[in-house]
């Protein structure tokens, strides 16, 4: 079996979070050479393949093999891949099926390596991910068998194959401001006091503004806002309070108390109450890491592009890498349809990934 004959049955497997579809199983089959571990929680599986082959370092590759419902206006079936002009149609190709196939195979195929090789995979990364990578990480920990470093192969590819690289990825910070009033007619407002006219020249000082200046590897972390509701819908009555919604997409330069203390300097003068949940903290693996330099050779040499270090877009489960204190990049295929019917990549991007991961893997040690 190839690398486009393993992507074909990877994608064959209906795995819709957290469903995994039997899909874990087969890998774990495929890679009978390679210890296994099962953590599982909640409907979650996930998966840890080991073989230690020298006493050198530790190398991972992580995924995720659940991917998100199909939904409508498909050509073809969505579990049922299809070759089309050298691409392949089907749900999970981009978002991350291929990087799977191409990590899972490169194991398959290696010989030596003066370290130890691993594959963790989970079927919640598209989910809540509360019971996915980061209960393996816990796992894994305490079994004083975490990585040294560790490759996800999340589509991280902009216009061509090897353009980019994540290094790391930005927090998200979820904001939720509620300022009271005093509800009113509309023909009295000086009876009332009407919470929109108060924020209407606070909005200036919060709406896209930056909380930073970013740095090399991050850019600033920008407030963003994202509902702002209050009133009844009518035209005769004031509101009695407003709620506004942002995210802050942070760098490593702002934390949850900057926010605090920006929305404070803005609305100390209100009636006001603010709650922050962090939906993911902020990572960078410094760009003279190990996994970093032997990644970005390998690219270079399959495709002869010399690939961008990246931190934008959403998160991921590298996030959790990070946390771990594992150093962490991420590289796949082109992210043009993940998400989206008839996400599609191409045999090319699959084979070349697969070469790049064998490259990477004889050269860094």
């Amino acid at each position: 079996m190839n690398v486009v004959d393993l992507l074909l049955k990877l994608l064959s497997y209906k795995s819709l979070t957290p469903d995994d579809a039997g899909s874990l199983k087969f890998i774990e089959t495929y890679l009978d050479g390679f210890e296994a571990t099962y953590v599982n929680k909640e409907g979650v599986k996930n998966l840890f393949l080991s073989k230690k082959f020298g006493e050198g370092d530790h190398l991972c590759f992580a995924g995720h093999v659940d991917v998100v419902p199909a939904g409508d206006n498909w050509d073809t079936n969505p579990f049922v891949p299809v070759i089309k002009e050298g691409k392949i149609y089907a749900r999970g190709t981009q978002d991350m099926k291929s990087g799977v196939a191409a990590f899972v195979q490169t194991c398959k195929e290696v010989e030596n390596f003066n370290g130890r090789l691993s594959i963790l995979l989970t079927s919640d990364e598209e989910g809540d991910a509360k019971y996915g990578t980061v209960i393996m990480l816990e796992h894994l920990k305490e079994q004083r068998m975490l990585p040294d470093y560790c490759v996800v192969a999340e589509p991280t590819c902009e216009t061509k194959f090897g353009d980019a690289i994540k290094i790391g990825r930005r927090g998200s910070t979820n904001g939720y401001l509620t300022i009271q009033g005093k509800q009113g007619h509309a023909a009295y407002p000086e009876k009332a006091i009407n919470p929109v006219h108060q924020i209407a020249p606070i909005l200036e000082k919060i709406a896209g503004i930056n909380l930073d200046n970013g740095d090399d590897d991050f850019a600033p972390s920008q407030m963003v806002i994202t509902d702002i509701r209050g009133g009844m819908e009518v035209t005769n009555v004031t509101p009695g309070s407003l709620k506004l919604m942002f995210n802050v997409r942070n760098s490593t330069k702002t934390t949850q108390e900057d926010i605090r203390l920006h929305i404070d300097k803005c609305f100390h003068d209100l009636d006001y109450s603010l709650e922050l949940t962090q939906g993911s903290y902020p990572f960078v693996t410094t760009r003279d890491s190990k996994v970093v330099e032997k990644l970005t050779s390998s690219i270079y040499n399959v495709t002869g592009i010399k690939t961008k270090l990246s931190t934008a877009g959403g998160t991921s489960d590298a996030r959790f890498m990070g946390a771990f204190g594992i150093d962490v990049v991420e590289f796949g295929v082109i992210n043009d349809t993940i998400h989206a019917p008839n996400e599609c990549t191409s045999i090319e991007e699959v084979e070349k990934l697969c070469d790049i991961f064998r490259n990477m893997v004889k050269h860094f040690n």
